[in-house]
């Protein structure tokens, strides 16, 4: 199995990614790794140096590779940094984002989901450090605050230059990081919440330094200064000291919201009990390769995709579906990896590991999904690009008003005024707003068995008015049974069996399955057949010992050869009244006979109708099946509206008729569907939001919109109430966000002086300044317990 030359994962080699370079092949395993593989290849690297593994420069990059901002410095950690407040910064290593300001984080892998945050640690350092020097400012400033004449205890020089030596270092050390991405914001001309920290904390402490300088230098001490020798050391320390505790805050906040994704890391055990022989040996995870055979006891998890070869147990799989009850397995039945065996001991061949598992998919597609933006994020967007400036237009005006008409001394009472404006008004929560609730949101509906593509998906999928549903294996089990059969005269109904088995058996349709089972049930040999042909929406062909089979619908029947007789004709219709699906068989020219399938409707669809309607959706079913059927099912679950007997491409045209204008909406509505990925695929492209029911398969999770792991109409339910329970929680913290901001800089400017002589000293602001995006952090995690139905 080839390895992706990026980052060095196992690849299939049917994957379409590839690149040639020298004659020689390369496979990977995203577009992304393809697309460093090119750029550095394009700059000039070797492609020994790239094989190896070296990281000369980091690479920026977007989903279409285009439009990316490069991050800052390169490093030789090779895994994806990403910003998730700014989309498109990215980078190979860890960095600063060049628009925000913030430290890039990891997209999470195995292995730095069990790493520490390196940028916590650093900031609880520096906070730490910064309070025990910060407690003497405090506590000297209260005194004075007080009425406590604190320059008599050491004299007005000296306690000032205490007062210097002390906030210095929590300025200039503990503060460093804001100070430097401060300066970068204004060197790259993208103003952000540094810039205003920056300016703030410099603006106190720069002060205070020029102050204490010319206090010291005059004969007259500070009181000849024409400020009247008033010092914000104090300030200064104070402000940077409590931005980083709301650094630490939301830093330990924000790691809360991959918490879904790092109990989807741990699903996966760290052995495996590999069968040699008469022997079993534990080996590590990594060391499982298709087709071995694995010995799973109970109380094990699974260690990765594959078939129970031998034993019957029931096995746990909520964590991956979702859904509480065990699920019996018996030799033949798929088990997935991650999931928690209970009762009985069973032998199992291994068949998908590594990244080709369904954990390993999930994992990919909720950490994409995460990374991603919703639409709404671009109304913060909008708001931030013109909030840096027009605060620090604010603070000028503050300081003019009060250096004109404030009180004396008014140089450091306006400065006062202006640093709080400065550093109450970081935009900070509003770029946290939308981002930490999709995080959240994507992860809880990853436990519950809901994957989401993307952030635009969640955004969509709340304002959808119609659900399109496919009948079989959606409303129904997906698991029909053969329950009549009628062969006309001349034919016995082992022979109708037979034929129609030779050709179900190339087919991979439910009721194709269903033919094959019931012939497999009474041991009949079926035999092989040649020039085997499926016709979507219609039924197969082929040609079994020297005679034309067709297996099918009534139209796909007639279509080449005489009409069905009508003793045949009436049958159907009568097992059709019953809830039957009916499959024609036709030898030649001459109709053979017809079976009667039955797919019993799922116990929870009921419910889940009645919920999909309390959310105020319409419900349109759409089956090839035939209309007494459909009408029959339609009816008994209160589906709105339904139609029958369609062709894959006329459930498109369904769905196009749907979507247009003039349905119900003079600008459409937005339509869900959902279906099985396979025969469903056209309605499902065209449709605003595919959901694809089943168990996780490759072409389920890479292609829909949204897959559900566990194929019934309970997973949409869920789908529909995530997503509208993430919109609420964005719309809330864009409403904090926003509103701390209207009150906050006003407040800080100084309007409710005048009426009742309060103001708002900087580090009060920058206290209310860090609360305010830890609130925005802590309204999202508010998701992880939200009830699903």
């Amino acid at each position: 199995m080839p390895v992706d030359p990026i980052c060095h994962m196992h690849v299939d080699e049917s994957s379409p990614l590839t690149a040639v370079h020298g004659g020689q092949t390369y496979w990977f395993c995203s577009e992304h790794c393809r697309g460093v593989f090119r750029e550095r290849l394009a700059r000039g690297e070797s492609i020994e140096s790239i094989l190896a593994g070296t990281q000369p420069k980091a690479v920026a990059h977007s989903p279409k590779h285009t439009g990316s901002k490069l991050a800052s410095r390169p490093s030789p950690d090779d895994r994806i940094y990403y910003c998730p407040m700014d989309e498109g910064v990215e980078q190979i290593g860890p960095g600063l984002c060049p628009i925000c300001g913030m430290a890039l984080v990891p997209k999470l892998t195995p292995v730095s989901a069990a790493e520490n945050d390196a940028e916590l640690g650093d900031m609880t350092r520096r906070f730490w450090i910064g309070v025990v020097l910060a407690a003497p400012l405090v506590l000297w400033d209260m005194l004075g605050m007080l009425g406590v004449a604190t320059d008599r205890w050491l004299g007005l020089t000296a306690s000032n230059w205490s007062e210097f030596l002390l906030a210095t270092p929590i300025v200039l050390w503990a503060g460093w990081p804001f100070l430097a991405r401060g300066a970068r914001s204004v060197i790259s001309r993208h103003l952000n919440m540094f810039t205003l920290i920056a300016l703030g904390v410099v603006a106190a402490y720069g002060y205070s330094v020029f102050e204490l300088i010319a206090g010291t230098a005059s004969p007259h001490g500070h009181e000849g200064s024409f400020t009247g020798g008033h010092l914000y050391f104090e300030s200064a320390a104070t402000i940077t000291v409590l931005v980083l505790l709301g650094q630490v805050l939301e830093l330990r906040a924000r790691g809360r919201t991959t918490a879904a994704i790092r109990e989807l890391f741990a699903l996966a055990p760290p052995v495996a009990r590999r069968i040699e022989g008469d022997r079993e040996i534990e080996v590590p995870l990594s060391q499982v390769v298709t087709g071995d055979l694995l010995r799973v006891r109970p109380g094990d998890k699974v260690p990765v995709d594959g078939v129970v070869t031998e034993g019957v147990s029931s096995v746990d799989e909520s964590l991956v579906t979702g859904e509480s009850m065990p699920v019996s397995k018996g030799a033949g039945d798929a088990v997935i990896g991650g999931t928690i065996n209970q009762s009985g001991s069973f032998a199992m061949r291994a068949e998908r590991v590594g990244d080709q598992t369904v954990l390993a998919q999930i994992v990919r597609l909720v950490a994409d999904a995460q990374m991603s933006r919703a639409p709404i994020q671009k109304l913060a967007d909008r708001v931030s690009a013109v909030f840096v400036p027009a605060v620090v237009a604010i603070a000028l005006l503050t300081f003019v008003i009060w250096l004109a008409v404030g009180p004396q001394p008014r140089v450091p009472v306006a400065l006062e005024r202006a640093v709080s404006v400065l550093i109450i008004a970081c935009p900070c929560a509003l770029g946290l707003a939308t981002p930490m609730s999709i995080t959240v949101g994507v992860g809880r509906g990853a436990r519950s068995g809901v994957l989401i593509r993307n952030a635009a998906v969640v955004e969509l999928t709340q304002r959808a008015k119609v659900l399109v549903i496919d009948k079989t294996g959606t409303l129904t089990e997906g698991r029909p049974r053969v329950v009549e059969l009628d062969a006309i005269d001349g034919f016995n109904q082992d022979d109708l069996l037979r034929v129609a088995a030779a050709v179900a058996r190339q087919s991979a349709h439910p009721l194709s399955r269903a033919i094959v089972a019931a012939a497999d049930e009474r041991k009949i040999a079926i035999p092989p057949v040649e020039g085997f042909e499926s016709t979507a929406g219609g039924g197969v062909s082929g040609n079994v010992e020297g005679r034309m089979i067709r297996l099918g619908e009534k139209r796909f029947i007639e279509a080449e050869g005489p009409n069905i007789p009508g003793a045949l004709a009436s049958q159907a219709g009568k097992w059709r009244r019953q809830g039957h699906t009916v499959t024609f068989v036709r030898v030649g020219d001459r109709t053979m006979g017809l079976l009667a399938i039955s797919d019993p409707i799922r116990a929870s669809s009921r419910a889940a109708i009645d919920a999909l309607h309390r959310l105020g959706l319409r419900i349109v079913m759409l089956t090839g099946d035939n209309e007494t059927t459909a009408r029959l099912v339609a009816q008994s679950l209160a589906i709105d509206e339904f139609k029958a007997g369609l062709r894959p491409q006329e459930k498109r045209d369904e769905v196009a008729r749907l979507r247009a204008p003039g349905q119900r909406d003079r600008d459409g509505q937005v339509v869900a569907m959902a279906g099985d990925g396979v025969n469903d695929a056209p309605a499902l492209a065209e449709a605003d939001i595919g959901i694809a029911m089943g168990t996780g398969s490759d072409v389920a999770i890479e292609t829909a919109d949204v897959t559900l792991l566990h194929g019934d109409l309970r997973g949409i339910v869920r789908a529909f109430l995530l997503s509208r329970a993430v919109m609420r929680n964005v719309r809330e913290n864009l409403f904090l966000a926003f509103v701390y901001n209207v009150i906050g800089i006003p407040v800080a400017a100084g309007v409710l002086y005048p009426f009742f002589g309060l103001v708002l000293r900087p580090a009060f602001a920058a206290l209310a300044m860090s609360l305010s995006s830890v609130s925005v952090v802590t309204n999202a995690l508010r998701l992880r317990g939200v009830r699903l139905g």
